[in-house]
């Protein structure tokens, strides 16, 4: 079957959350600038989110680009993946809300490590139905981007009833590492 309906899906479902995370957003009671301050762990919370969730949207619109055709268990895949999506927000506020305390930031790298496995799984099926000298499974190669920012992960959620910053300042790394879009896929995609 074609991929435009998941790709519109997926779309929508990613626009709601970024929707969702924007409302969780409060206005502070006062005027002045000071107001702010008790905001900016939530409103930082808010960004880094923002930023994961783009990033997703972001390597999940190049992947499907290079993918011809999607299957059943590719569009319950795909479902896996936007579930945990939108889990982003609830773990975001959470985190944000209770100033970086240290089960919220574990919480969050567990939100996170979800959904990498979600994504790796969705990229399995895609190359296993797309064969694997394709130009999709070609593009991917071993991906150790992915599997480094999972042990990344790991040791984040460990980390972060010790130190939960410095789980923080992971998570941040790993956003980091993807923010570029997937270089492989564009090169592929101009072979192609």
């Amino acid at each position: 079957m074609g991929k435009e309906r998941l790709t519109a899906f997926s779309d929508g479902v990613v626009a709601i959350i970024i929707t969702i995370m924007v409302l969780e957003l409060k206005v502070p009671r006062g005027v002045s600038f000071a107001d702010l301050a008790p905001m900016l762990p939530v409103f930082l919370s808010y960004v880094l989110s923002f930023i994961y969730v783009g990033i997703y949207w972001n390597n999940h619109h190049h992947m499907l680009q290079l993918a011809g055709s999607v299957t059943g268990p590719i569009l319950w895949a795909n479902l896996h993946l936007l579930f945990w999506l939108s889990v982003v927000p609830f773990a975001s506020a959470w985190m944000g809300e209770n100033h970086l305390a240290a089960a919220p930031v574990a919480l969050y790298g567990a939100v996170l490590v979800m959904n990498a496995a979600a994504y790796t799984i969705l990229m399995t099926l895609l190359i296993r139905h797309e064969g694997p000298d394709s130009s999709l499974a070609k593009a991917m190669g071993r991906d150790l981007k992915g599997k480094m920012s999972l042990a990344i992960y790991v040791a984040a959620i460990a980390l972060a009833f010790v130190q939960p910053i410095i789980s923080v300042a992971l998570y941040v790394l790993v956003a980091m590492i993807w923010f570029i879009p997937d270089r492989r896929v564009e090169r592929t995609m101009k072979i192609s």
